[in-house]
C-alpha cells in the first residue's frame, strides 16, 4: 500500500484514517465507554490505520487523553502512527475560537502532555478566530515546526479567502473540511487551489450522518425531537434523492463483495483530491468493518459511475 504525503512535509499516511471525536468525546456524544474508545483506536491500528485525528475539543482534551493512553501500549509503536490533533476553543471559555500565536503555542505544548508524545505529526487551527491575521497564526505553528513539536500544518473550516491569507508563505500542508458525495461545494473552487498549492485535502463527515450507509429508506421519518428533522438533508425531495442514489450503489458494492459504506469509503480513496478520509467510530467493530475498505480496488469505470450518481449535489 502506497502511503500519501501531506502537503510539503515530511508526513505520509494511509488513505484509510480515524475520526476521533467519539473517543472520550462525552461532550458531544452521551454515554460513551472510555475502554471502547481504546479499544476502537487499537482496533484501528491493527487493521492498517494509520492516521488517528482529533481534537482538543472532543472531550476538552480526555479524547488526546486516551489515545495517548494506548500508544504507550507495548503493541504499538508511536513512530508508525501519524497522530494530528487541533485546537482553536479557548478552555474557559469553549464558545470563543482563538488563533493567535500564544494561544496557539500553549495550545500545542499541552496537546503533546495529553498525548504523552514529544511531538505531533499534523496540527490544525480548528476553526478561525475573527482578529487574527491567518498569516501570522501560521507563522508561529511554523515555528513549531522548525522546532520539532509538530511536522505538518493544518487549518480546518476556513473560508477560501482565510486559506489564502494563511498559505500566504506557503507553509500549509493540509486542509480539514466537510465534503462528501452529497456536499460537494469543495470541488469548484477549494481543490483547484489546494492543488496548484501542493496543500492536501481530508475532508470530515464523509459518511454524511449516515445517509451515504444504505440505512435509510425513502418511507423513513424522523421525530420532531430528533435532531435529523430539522436538517435539509433529512428532509422533502433532497432526503429522497440521496436515498434514491444510495440505494443505486447496492449491485455496485455487491460486485465488490462489500457493504455501500466500504463502497463509498472506497470512492474517497481513489479521489485524486483526497488524501485520507476518517471516518469515526462509536463501536470497535465499526472500525474493522471500515478498514475492510482498504481492500476495495475501485475501477475507473466504477468510480465515474458513484460520480454521476450523486452528480446533482455538486
Amino acid at each position: 500500500m502506497t502511503d500519501v504525503q501531506i502537503g510539503k512535509s515530511q508526513v505520509y499516511v494511509r488513505s484509510l484514517g480515524l475520526g476521533a471525536n467519539a473517543i472520550g468525546g462525552h461532550n458531544l456524544f452521551p454515554n460513551l465507554d472510555e475502554e471502547e474508545g481504546k479499544e476502537i483506536v487499537r482496533t484501528a491500528l491493527r487493521n492498517g490505520i494509520n492516521l488517528i485525528d482529533t481534537a482538543y475539543i472532543y472531550g476538552e482534551g480526555r479524547s488526546e487523553e486516551l489515545i495517548g493512553d494506548v500508544l504507550q501500549e507495548e503493541a504499538f509503536d508511536r513512530n508508525q502512527v501519524i497522530i494530528a490533533t487541533k485546537a482553536a476553543h479557548r478552555p474557559e471559555e469553549p464558545n470563543k475560537k482563538d488563533n493567535s500565536p500564544e494561544f496557539l503555542t500553549q495550545a500545542v505544548e499541552e496537546a503533546l502532555i495529553r498525548l504523552k508524545t514529544n511531538y505531533l505529526d499534523i496540527f490544525y487551527i480548528h476553526f478561525p478566530d475573527e482578529t487574527t491575521p491567518k498569516d501570522e497564526a501560521i507563522r508561529a505553528l511554523h515555528q513549531l515546526k522548525e522546532a520539532g513539536k509538530i511536522r505538518a500544518i493544518g487549518v480546518s473550516n476556513f473560508t477560501l479567502e482565510q486559506l489564502k491569507e494563511a498559505n500566504a508563505e506557503g507553509y500549509v500542508d493540509v486542509v480539514e473540511d466537510e465534503y462528501s458525495l452529497i456536499h460537494r461545494q469543495a470541488e469548484s473552487e477549494l481543490f483547484p487551489y489546494l492543488a496548484e498549492h501542493s496543500i492536501s485535502f481530508v475532508p470530515y463527515f464523509p459518511l454524511a450522518s449516515g445517509l451515504l450507509t444504505g440505512k435509510y429508506t425513502q418511507e423513513t421519518t424522523f421525530a420532531k425531537d430528533d435532531i435529523r428533522s430539522k436538517k435539509p438533508d433529512f428532509q422533502g425531495d433532497r432526503f429522497k434523492k440521496i436515498v434514491s442514489a444510495v440505494d443505486q450503489l447496492q449491485p455496485i458494492a455487491a460486485s465488490y463483495d462489500a457493504t455501500i459504506p466500504q463502497l463509498v469509503l472506497a470512492w474517497y480513496m481513489k479521489n485524486p483530491a483526497v488524501a485520507a478520509v476518517i471516518p469515526g467510530a462509536k463501536q470497535a467493530s465499526q472500525v474493522a468493518d471500515n478498514a475492510q475498505a482498504l481492500d476495495i480496488h475501485l475501477s475507473a469505470t466504477d468510480y465515474q459511475a458513484i460520480d454521476q450518481l450523486f452528480a446533482e449535489f455538486k
